[in-house]
């Protein structure tokens, strides 16, 4: 192998790479551009989709409360639930008179 072949062989080696580089670069930005333009289409219908969920919940809740409020006769009331009394609240009842004092100074 003579000094011209060795750098024949290296130039193409550096051909070869340069080649496989570009052919890499061009598709990263292909494929980057496609991504761009499904993301461009399909965004926002992913959103109004996401949109029109939350406002069904919402309505759904509203109606929810409205047919509660509707249930309920005018004038009543209802008490759903009834905290029951602690011990210690029972204890100060029992415990008698209390004397306010005023401090000295």
């Amino acid at each position: 192998m003579t000094l011209k072949q060795s750098d024949n062989f290296i130039v193409i080696f550096a051909l070869i790479i340069l080649m496989t580089l570009l052919k890499f670069l061009f598709i990263t930005i292909l494929v980057l551009y496609l991504l761009k333009m499904i993301a461009r289409l399909l965004l926002p219908l992913l959103f109004q989709k996401v949109v029109n969920k939350a406002q069904q919940n919402f309505n759904n809740q509203y109606r929810g409360q409205q047919q509660h409020q509707q249930q309920r006769p005018a004038g009543k009331l209802n008490v759903d639930y009834i905290p029951p009394k602690e011990k210690e609240a029972r204890a100060a009842d029992k415990a008698g008179d209390f004397i306010d004092f005023e401090e000295i100074k």
